[in-house]
């Protein structure tokens, strides 16, 4: 039965929070933002609605806060609640307590979260429908040596992974059988440090891997349907930093194969709901690695491709609509690439660079879109993930959104922190990008040496000099100046 949604509460921040908002906007819908101390004066929370301080600004004591999220939604009578990505979007308990008050949970039930969001318990689902596999063991590892021979028998090198979680953390790339037992011993701990369940599992490692995945989407009437698929190779800390849709690399019957393979594994957890299911390929063949269960950070290329609003899409399914017959027939519409936009030093190995936006001025033009929630004068706060932004173009080709990628990269100017622009830069322009030979080694095989970014470097150094000039003109304000003096500005 339809359940009619005419509030949503958001429980995220930043440029997510504020995405779902203009959604809600366009199909009339309320929007209700919580907000921590440290976002009182932020764009989405200005944009909503209706908004609710929930706690100070570290997550644990608001954004992570389950109980006052939904304390604050049942006094506003809100209708349902949107989880955005990361802080509680794949959290089981949160999601049936969000159910059990009464709210709908706009995102797959508390059992598809569960089975999903541990990478073991992943697997066993999926087996049954003959998914490919990576080679490996597919239960918790618990013997140091019994793990190694294990290890030895699938042939070095091997990867070890955290059961829970993912980003990066709890996962080593093991050479030899020499070094297996100080890597596994860090593996584990670093796993139980980030997630709180120290379980690791081995598999093969594969050493020319795409990052391949498939969006899909499913309605709570067994109707399941895929968009596509992304290409996320280029990372850095196994962290995606440029992702791109479609990928240069599949063919149709491939993009096919992939596509039935991912709504297989949604039908293997009675999945609902928008969800990517991830994959390993290499050498025209493909190995499941995992599903999220929630929206993705790159979820704008999908769009762009195939005139989907997934945002909407997914308030539809959570109502109780079935998908519509559209998405049956939808055929991929030009390239699209993002880029993630970071407060991060790529000279410095992508270390965050926590500081105040001096000035923020956005690409604009005809197939770029910015999805962001930042102005001038704000600054990065400590305590969240160092995104600024995330830059998007739509082109009639790949090359056609290369070359507009450029050329918004070029009017986008953020002063103030150091960010992964110029390093995106070099990586869209680098010729393994461009002729489409790349896997997920791309940094480490071609970004050794970072002062290849010197040059815009000194670009931006330019732009800094022209903003003291601009001042003692009183073109501009005093507060678009960095605080501290560089040897730049004395000369």
């Amino acid at each position: 039965m339809k359940k009619e949604i005419k509030k949503i509460l958001v429980a995220n921040r930043g440029e997510i929070a504020l995405r779902v908002m203009k959604t809600c906007k366009n199909l009339g819908i309320n929007s209700v933002a919580i907000y921590s101390e440290a976002d009182q004066s932020a764009p989405f929370v200005k944009y909503a609605d209706e908004a609710v301080l929930v706690g100070p600004a570290p997550s644990i004591k608001s954004y992570l806060n389950q109980d006052k999220i939904i304390s604050e939604a049942l006094k506003l009578n809100v209708d349902a609640i949107h989880p955005g990505y990361g802080f509680l979007s794949e959290n089981a308990e949160f999601a049936s307590k969000v159910t059990d008050a009464g709210i709908i949970f706009i995102g797959p039930s508390p059992k598809a979260i569960e089975i999903m969001g541990d990478k073991l318990s992943a697997k066993n689902a999926v087996m049954e429908y003959d998914i490919p596999m990576v080679p490996g063991l597919n239960t918790a590892v618990t013997d140091v040596n019994e793990a190694k021979e294990s290890a030895e028998k699938i042939g070095f090198p091997i990867l070890i992974k955290a059961s829970a979680g993912g980003g990066g953390k709890g996962m080593r790339i093991v050479e030899n059988k020499d070094e297996f037992e100080d890597q596994m011993k860090r593996a584990v701990s670093e796993a139980e440090n980030a997630f709180g369940n120290g379980a690791v599992f081995i598999e093969k490692y594969i050493t020319e891997p795409r990052h391949i995945e498939i969006q899909i989407l499913a309605d709570q009437h067994g109707n399941i349907v895929h968009l596509f698929e992304r290409d996320c190779s280029i990372q850095r800390r196994h962290q995606k930093v440029i992702e791109e849709a479609p990928s240069s690399v599949l063919s149709a019957e491939m993009r096919e194969k992939m596509g039935q393979a991912a709504c297989d594994v949604a039908r293997a957890c009675d999945y609902y709901g928008a969800g990517t299911v991830e994959f390993i390929y290499e050498n025209d063949s493909f190995y499941f690695l995992e599903m999220n269960t929630r929206l993705q950070v790159e979820h704008p290329v999908t769009e762009l491709i195939s005139g989907v609003d997934l945002v909407e899409e997914q308030v539809k399914i959570a109502s109780g609509e079935v998908l519509s017959d559209y998405l049956n027939n939808l055929k991929i519409i030009g390239h699209a690439l993002e880029l993630r936009v970071y407060a991060e030093d790529p000279m410095n190995d992508f270390l965050p660079d926590i500081g105040k936006i001096l000035v923020y001025n956005k690409p604009t033009g005809e197939g770029v879109r910015v999805d962001d929630a930042i102005e001038a004068g704000m600054d990065i706060p400590i305590y969240y993930d160092p995104m600024i932004s995330k830059l998007i173009v739509h082109g009639e080709n790949r090359t056609d959104a290369i070359n507009k990628m450029i050329k918004a990269i070029d009017e986008y100017d953020i002063v103030g922190v150091k960010t992964t622009l110029s390093f995106c830069k070099y990586a869209i322009n680098h010729p393994d990008f461009r002729s489409g030979n790349f896997d997920t080694r791309f940094v480490k095989l071609n970004f050794s040496d970072p002062s290849i970014l010197q040059a815009d470097n000194e670009t931006v150094k330019a732009g800094l000099a022209a903003i003291y000039h601009l001042n003692k003109m009183d073109k501009i304000d005093q507060t678009f100046l960095p605080s501290d003096e560089s040897s730049w500005r004395k000369k």
